[in-house]
């Protein structure tokens, strides 16, 4: 089983609103495990969850607007890796032509 976290010790931990969470969880931002009618979030997803919480508490972006600046940034992300792997081609193809 992967290493998680209650919403509840998050909630007491972060000092934010359930209803916050559970707002992450409900607009797809979050993905969460249930047992026992409890709602875990899995420790590789803490770095997206403090992200989403600095954003809302810190600069008081709202959910709409978190989900837009996530979208972006997965995009972007997207867009990246294509970038790497049209270099990697392009690099693969001139050194080719250079053996010529």
């Amino acid at each position: 089983m992967s290493e998680r976290i209650s919403r509840e010790e998050l909630v007491k931990i972060y000092n934010i609103e359930i209803t916050f969470f559970d707002e992450l969880v409900n607009g797809g931002l979050l993905n969460v495990e249930m047992d026992n009618d409890v709602r875990y979030l899995l420790y590789e997803d803490l770095p997206r969850f403090e992200r989403f919480t600095n954003w809302h508490y810190d600069l008081e972006i709202n959910l709409p607007g978190l989900e837009v600046i996530h979208d972006m940034l997965s995009k972007m992300e997207d867009l990246k890796q294509r970038n790497r792997e049209l270099m990697n081609k392009l690099s693969a193809i001139s050194e080719n032509f250079e053996d010529i």
